[in-house]
């Protein structure tokens, strides 16, 4: 059985990610997001599969480093609802109930939004799919779903991924060989 090889690679940097907020798709990577992206060198082995998150910022990670993406949907951030495109400090102010109920419980997700359940379900079947190709793939992508693969892949309470800071850039490598094994954790 050959190896699989999966490097998560997370979105660089947006205002939302700098500030603190939830991100909405079409965000772009800020100044620093771009030129810190454009310093990444991608491993030989990936660059001739790599899929990334419909999301804008995803895509222009990956332009920056000289790479052309394979979207994939299943890759996408999770829904964050009404809340997505807005900070925490405005929603604090407008909502302040609901803010504390997600902090309280952020795998449930913001309103109208996706929960980490349902993001995991569609990033554990595209995870699912890669298992036995024995390939190496580099995937962008972004911190839920990243945490969605890793509890996934190791069978691990999902509330327990949340635990794991996913900053941008940073790397994240599982392999596959009879089952899911998580390599390394890198920051970016």
């Amino acid at each position: 059985m050959l190896t699989t090889s999966l490097l998560l690679l997370c979105a660089g940097p947006t205002r939302a990610s700098r500030q603190g907020g939830f991100p909405a798709i079409d965000e772009a990577l800020d100044e620093g997001g771009q030129r810190d992206a454009a310093a990444l060198v991608l491993p030989v082995r990936f660059r001739d599969a790599v899929q990334s998150s419909p999301t804008l910022s995803a895509i222009e990670t990956a332009q920056a480093m000289g790479v052309t993406p394979l979207p994939q949907p299943a890759l996408r951030d999770i829904d964050h609802g009404r809340w997505a495109g807005h900070d925490f400090a405005t929603i604090a102010t407008e909502e302040p109930e609901a803010l504390a109920q997600w902090l309280a419980d952020p795998a449930r997700g913001g309103p109208d939004g996706e929960s980490l359940h349902a993001c995991q379900l569609r990033v554990g079947g595209w995870l699912d799919a890669l298992a036995a190709t024995g390939a190496s793939i580099c995937a962008l992508t972004h911190p839920m779903p990243i945490r969605a693969a890793i509890a996934h892949a190791l069978a691990m309470p999902l509330r327990a991924s949340l635990s794991i800071d996913i900053a941008p850039l940073s790397r994240t490598t599982l392999s596959f060989n009879g089952r899911w094994r998580l390599q390394s954790l890198e920051p970016g």
